[in-house]
């Protein structure tokens, strides 16, 4: 009986878990391209309002080293680009702007995003973790 209801929980809680790629479309992509070519976001950058999250996600897995070289480096790199992400949700600064002069100088520090609810950054940043893996920005 124990089993079945915990069973019970676990499916009713991933029922109500929040979807990632759906806090992106309803509060990032406003501003943020996702997956675009290098050649499509310039044919686009007069509209643009901030640097796509391809290359946001890139720059940000290329910044953030972790030195400690064991069995759980990935899980550590991982967790430590999401919990930059989140932090940088709730307080974005020219401190720990992660994109290239270029963009510095062409977009604003984005607004603070203290509308999402904590699993809703925590969504969207593992989204953008996750979803570029392995993609480019060229």
């Amino acid at each position: 009986m124990i089993k079945k209801l915990t069973l019970v929980c676990l499916f009713s809680v991933s029922l109500f878990a929040v979807d990632g790629a759906d806090v992106f479309e309803n509060n990032c992509k406003a501003c943020h391209l996702g997956m675009v070519s290098k050649a499509n976001f310039m044919a686009q950058i007069k509209t643009v309002k901030a640097p796509p999250m391809v290359e946001i996600s890139d720059r940000l897995r290329n910044m953030i080293v972790i030195e400690a070289k064991n069995e759980n480096e990935e899980e550590i790199h991982r967790f430590t680009v999401i919990s930059f992400i989140k932090e940088y949700l709730k307080h974005p600064s020219w401190n720990y702007y992660a994109c290239d002069d270029s963009a510095i100088n062409r977009f604003e520090v984005m607004p603070a995003q203290t509308h999402l609810k904590e699993e809703e950054s925590q969504a969207v940043a593992e989204w953008i973790y996750d979803y570029f893996e392995d993609k480019e920005f060229k």
